[in-house]
């Protein structure tokens, strides 16, 4: 960990001793730096985030708070992640298109975003230079190399939107007859307001939840059996 930190500052956020923060980062309070990870230089992380066992983030990438950021992922400069972002195991990301071992482009990496409150399952792949809409669902294994609307719901390789996803991470159907689902989680009310553009009624996009919408409290088995 950086020698020029004080006590003071290195108390507000936790790094397990086999994790290692260059002199440079910044880290903001709460946030948890667990095994074998490493932040680079130039590296900006949020509050109340966690980095999971062997996370390596690179130098300039800008992360928001109330990250997770699950084990084995790595991420790369030219990356912007925004608050409530869930990365899951092993998701890979990457920063260059077209790159070869021969040709250095290290002044070329390309912009990927990661907007409010994305997740990406377990091993996706996500092709840099691309942006991931507000509360958009990446499955597991899919491999997305294009933009990404709020809310969509994406799978398969190529990655292709197969529905809509809540805020609360639950799949919405049967739209009434008025165009409006409704997460049976949160009972958030949620209309295509054009075409691609899914919006939620009942609280802005960039609000945070309310206390009380913050806690699940049904299994998605459960939401699976209705």
């Amino acid at each position: 960990m950086s020698a020029d930190k004080s006590s003071s500052e290195k108390a507000k956020y936790f790094v397990h001793e086999t994790a290692i923060v260059d002199d440079g980062a910044e880290i903001g309070d709460g946030t948890k730096v667990w095994h074998f990870s490493h932040v680079m230089s130039g590296a900006k992380i949020g509050q109340r985030c966690i980095l999971g066992q062997n996370v390596c983030i690179a130098s300039d990438v800008v992360i928001g708070s109330n990250v997770k950021i699950q084990n084995n992922v790595s991420i790369y400069t030219g990356t912007i992640v925004e608050d409530d972002v869930f990365l899951g195991p092993s998701c890979v990301l990457t920063n260059v298109t077209n790159p070869r071992s021969q040709v250095v482009r290290r002044n070329l990496y390309e912009k990927t975003i990661f907007h409010r409150g994305v997740t990406v399952g377990a091993n996706a792949t996500i092709v840099c230079g691309i942006e991931l809409g507000r509360y958009c669902f990446i499955a597991a294994g899919a491999v997305v190399a294009k933009d990404v609307a709020d809310y969509a719901l994406m799978a398969g390789v190529p990655g292709k939107q197969i529905g809509w996803m809540s805020r609360h991470g639950i799949r919405l159907d049967n739209p009434d007859s008025e165009g409006i689902m409704i997460c049976p989680e949160s009972g958030y009310r949620y209309k295509e307001v054009e075409a691609g553009v899914l919006r939620c009624l009942d609280l802005d996009e960039e609000l945070p939840l309310p206390e009380d919408k913050a806690v699940g409290k049904i299994s998605y088995d459960e939401f699976k059996n209705k």
